[in-house]
Parts: C-alpha cells; sequence; structure tokens
C-alpha cells in the first residue's frame, strides 16, 4: 500500500537554484517521501511522493518557471486504475 497519494514531478528553470536548499524546505515543510532533487543552478528535476502536491507546486513556481508537471495518483494506479 502506498502511504502518500501522489507522485509529483516537475523542472523549475531558474537562476541560481540550490538543489540542497531546494530539498532541505521540501523535507522540512511539505511532508512525504522518496524525494530526488537533482540539477544545477539553472535547471532542476523534483520527484516527490506527497498527499499536497499543490504545495511544492506553489513553492517551487516561486523559485522560476515550472514545467512538465506531472501529477500522478498512485493509489488509482495501485488499484489498476488511470493515475
Amino acid at each position: 500500500m502506498t502511504e502518500y497519494t501522489f507522485d509529483t514531478q516537475l523542472l523549475i528553470d531558474g537562476e541560481e537554484l540550490d538543489a540542497d536548499e531546494i530539498k532541505a524546505y521540501i523535507e522540512t515543510h511539505i511532508k512525504g517521501d522518496c524525494l530526488l532533487v537533482v540539477g544545477d543552478d539553472e535547471l532542476i528535476k523534483i520527484h516527490y511522493h506527497t498527499d499536497t502536491p499543490w504545495k511544492v507546486l506553489e513553492y517551487c513556481s516561486d523559485l522560476g518557471d515550472i514545467y512538465d508537471v506531472v501529477v500522478e495518483n498512485m493509489v488509482r494506479q495501485e488499484n489498476g486504475l488511470k493515475g
């Protein structure tokens, strides 16, 4: 059984992005698991399992342009439905 409902993925296009800082903020302020924050100071990829994907999107949109946003419902997928 999945602990969190949504698999949240996106890219952030910005300037002076800090992957460690972004990771620390998400871990501290948004409950979830399986967090990946990778990239450089201009492009970051986020992957996170959470029940509140809108919080991830809101935070990341303050850092730069977000795109390639994917939010999938893992509970539905677990039950054989389209996520």
